[in-house]
Formats: C-alpha cells, structure tokens, sequence
C-alpha cells in the first residue's frame, strides 16, 4: 500500500503534485492545522505530516499519529512542534534550512535602502498629495560602512551584496575565521570596534544566550551618531525600547525591523516613529522561497517514505535503518562530545580533527563525522543539523579531518574530538559502555569516567585539597543535586579537572561563590540533549 502524506497549511500545488508523481497519497487540507480537535481526529491514518507554521505537533497530536513516520517542516523554525514527544514517538522531523536564505538577505538590503531614503515616508506623503521633496533627504550606501553582526549563511550573502554596492563591510562573528573573512572579502572586528564604526548596522544572528539583547542599552550608547540599524534576524536582539529613544534624541538615524521581540507585534515601541520602518516578518515572503521549501519538503518526505533516505533531520542522524539500530548510542556520544567542545570554544575554530578507533571505525564515519560538527556548531547556530552542519563548516571555512585505526587500547572502541583554533587546541574522547550509556573518558589528555547528563558542570584547577569540599559545599548551599561527581588529574600537583552530572544546571550565583574561593581556574556549565 502507498504511502499516505496529509497536507495540513498552505503549501504549494507544485509541491502536492511531487508526492502524486512520487506515488504517495496525499490529502491537501490546507486549513486543518488550525483545527487541532480535527487533526487529532484524522492524523492516525497518515505516514507523513507536512506543515508550515499554523500546525502546532503537540504530545496530543503525537499520541493519536499511530502510523505517523516523518514530520517536515516547509521552512527552518519547528518550534511549532515537540521534537521531544517527537523522537521517543520514533517520529523523524525535518525542515528545509537552506529554502530562504536569499530572500531574507535580499530583505535586508531593501530594508537598508528604505531606511536610508525614507521610501516608505516619501511614498505615503506622495500618495496625500504632498510634494515634499526637501523633507526626506537621503544618504547613499555607496562608500558607507555596513556593520554585519553575523556572518554566516545569510550575513555572508548580505556581505557579498552589500559589497556589490560598493559599500565597507566589517562583521563581527566570532566564529568568523580570518582566511574565511580574507575570501568573502570583509574585515574581522570585535563588536565595540564595529558599533563605533559603523553607519548601518545589519544583525543576522540566530537568538541564543550569547545573543540575546547584544544591541542593548550600552551597546547602542557606543555606536556613531548617525548610524541606521536593520534587524530582520530574529526578536530580541535588541533593546527596542533603547533604540526608540535614541531614534527620538536623534543618536540613530534610523531603523527597519521586521522582526520584534513580542510577536505579532500589535504594539511596539518602535512604531509610528519617524524614520522607521517596520514590516511583518516578511523576511521569508517571496514566492520563489516559499516555492523553494515547499518542493524541498515533498522532495525530502517522499525519499524517506520510499527509500528510507533521511534528509535535513532534526532528531535523527542521516543513516540507513540497519546502521542506525548499531550506531544510535555512538551517534549520541559524538554529539556529546561535539557539544562540549561547542560550549568550551569561544573563539573562531579552525579544524575539527576526529579519531575513530576500535569498533567505531568501521561505522558510517560520515553520519557520526556530522553528529560530531553539529553539535559543535549548535552553541552559534541552534538552527543546524547534521545534514547542513558540513555546509556551514565548510562556509566558515572550518577543516574537518578524519582518523580511524583499529583498536588500541581498554576500550573496544572511542571517539576523540580535537578542536583547533589559532590559540589552542582541546580534546576530549569517550566511548560506548556496553549498557549502551555513552561516557566522556578523557579531556585534555587526563583519563575519567563521566557519565553524561543534561545538566553539568565542569572545573579546572591545580591538584591540592578542598576541591571536592567545595564543589560539594556550594552545590548544596545552593539546593543543587549533584548526580554524579567525577575528578581525573595529569600529576600529583598537576592540572586536575571535574565534571559534575547535576539535577539541574547549576545557577550563576554558585558559580560565582565557587570562584570567589580562588581555587579555580575554569567554572563552566554545561547542556546536553540525552532526550
């Protein structure tokens, strides 16, 4: 019997006819997804459940997909669905991460042309019958300083198009390596250099701890008085309310958001301010992009259902189904191990050497070689999965090398993860228990035996007593339960480390108390998906 894939948001007719050729039944509903009774009512009898954003996959609408094999997502944001429910259901997620990247580039630079001659004004003056040409006088982008705050898929192109118009680009990314800089032609600066000299501003960074607010209320003190700032990456990269009143003092010339912190955006400080324009998250909104994601997803779904290819997965590696029964545990450990190298690196990284020995090296090195650089990258790039981690490796210009040999050791197989960057280089190395459980089993050469949890803490020091009393002593001053303790030193006296499983992660004020002992050289939390 042929597959059966429901169509429940608005998606191409193009892309319902693929799965028609492809010989999938398809149901083109393109209202249920806003009907959650109904779809609960119908998903049970469907393979596959393509969506855009109306669809919300809850744990509800997971229990009643009693057939359900693939969700994919038409575009990059799934937070519409519960990859968590998602994954214990045996569920695949996909989405297309690449389908946009152009469009919201392109937004970009219109944005900046409008802000920079005030077109959305001139244009509603024009229409009352104004003729008020010395009003809005303008700037040229031309010999201008463009500030690019992320420099990565889209910022690149935003880059590359910005230099068409023969403007300067600096970018600040710190994950931007100087050759990759030296070949897309802009310069490498840290944020204070670019916000003081800089005439537009343009952020094209994923919202994440690191960047959460980094346009804040200090940062948008230090930036040229003048400058003109665009915003169509995502809400809450900048303090809005600062901004507006900075626009007010005449310290910002000008701004355009199509994104805001609160969404939909009814009311903003931002809005009816002059000089400002302000468009409703249009930054995916061209026929082309909203054509291209769509033909992706009946591409990506009718492989899987009928060749089990998997394709821009979310929460599954990119493996055959007879590969993937062997190599789930080892595909964790590799992510483990990328993610805590990821959280570890705060500077641009070079290379990623990874050496596959005993067992593990006659796996599919190229599935576990993308566990490993997505969760490296996940700490810049939450967005990333193994199947466009390479392409975003490579587009930073990160060199990826691969080592296996045959086993030469205790353990009957490992993974060890050297990250390189210009000023250092870390490793770390685990293995697969025969539990299945993965285990970190040495970093920085030192040999340990950590369990992995989600939420850890991990120290450095010099080898003398108190360490254990005070990692003890705080963790429990400040209700957090330590699950699993381990320590690992390179000599009596030495460099010691220890990593600790916690209940939950460990909060700022602990760390702070543990570094106020002295005693410590590094305190840093740590997060890893073991769902």
């Amino acid at each position: 019997m042929a597959p059966k894939v429901l169509v429940s948001d608005k998606l191409s007719e193009t892309a319902v006819q693929i799965f028609r050729d492809r010989g999938i039944d398809v149901d083109f509903m393109p209202d249920l997804g806003k009907d959650k009774d109904k779809l609960a009512e119908l998903i049970g009898q469907y393979d596959g459940l393509a969506i855009r954003s109306a669809t919300r996959v809850t744990p509800t609408i997971l229990n009643a997909a009693t057939n359900l094999k693939v969700i994919a997502r038409a575009g990059i944001g799934t937070d519409n669905v519960d990859k968590e429910a998602a994954s214990k259901k045996g569920v695949i997620v996909m989405n297309t991460p690449f389908g946009n990247m152009i469009t919201t580039a392109e937004h970009a630079i219109a944005m900046m042309f409008a802000v920079a001659r005030q077109i959305p004004e001139a244009s509603e003056s024009t229409h009352a019958g104004k003729w008020e040409k010395s009003k809005f006088m303008g700037t040229e982008l031309t010999n201008k300083t463009l500030g690019v705050i992320g420099a990565g898929n889209i910022g690149g192109i935003v880059c590359d198009r910005a230099r068409g118009l023969k403007m300067k680009v600096i970018a600040y990314d710190p994950f931007l390596g100087a050759e990759k800089a030296d070949k897309m032609g802009v310069e490498k600066v840290e944020l204070d250099d670019l916000l003081k000299r800089a005439d537009f501003i343009t952020l094209h960074v994923p919202f994440t701890e690191a960047t959460a607010n980094i346009l804040s209320r200090e940062n948008l003190a230090k930036t040229k008085k003048g400058v003109r700032i665009v915003n169509c990456a995502r809400g809450g990269l900048v303090d809005e309310e600062a901004l507006a009143e900075m626009l007010k003092s005449g310290h910002v010339a000008g701004a355009a958001f199509d994104v805001f912190k609160v969404e939909p955006a009814k009311e903003n400080a931002l809005f009816n301010l002059p000089n400002v324009v302000c468009t409703p998250h249009l930054g995916a909104a061209t026929t082309e992009a909203q054509e291209n994601v769509a033909l992706q997803v009946a591409e990506q779904m009718s492989n899987y259902l009928l060749t089990g290819a998997v394709e821009n997965a979310l929460n599954m590696p990119s493996v055959t189904a007879e590969e993937a029964k062997v190599m789930g545990p080892w595909v964790k450990l590799a992510g483990h191990l990328g993610a805590f190298s990821g959280q570890m690196t705060d500077e641009p990284i070079k290379a990623i050497n990874i050496l596959y020995d005993g067992v593990v090296s006659d796996m599919n090195l190229a599935a576990l070689n993308c566990a490993v650089v997505a969760g490296i990258l996940k700490k810049s790039n939450p967005d990333v999965n193994m199947v466009s981690a390479p392409v975003v490796a490579k587009e930073r210009g990160i060199k990826i090398s691969t080592t296996n040999q045959d086993k030469s050791g205790t353990f009957d197989g490992y993974i060890k993860v050297t990250v390189v960057t210009e000023h250092r280089e870390r490793s770390i190395a685990g293995t697969v228990f025969s539990d299945g459980k993965p285990r970190f089993i040495q970093i920085k050469g030192i040999n340990i035996d950590a369990e992995i949890g989600a939420h850890m803490l991990y120290t450095t020091n010099e080898d003398e007593p108190g360490i254990i009393g005070a990692l003890g002593q705080t963790m429990g001053e400040n209700g957090v339960n330590i699950a699993n303790f381990t320590l690992g030193r390179a000599d009596v006296g030495g460099e010691a480390i220890a990593l600790l499983y916690v209940d939950e992660a460990v909060p700022a004020e602990a760390r702070a108390k543990l570094a106020e002992t002295g005693l410590f050289r590094q305190i840093k939390p740590l997060q890893f998906d073991v769902a």
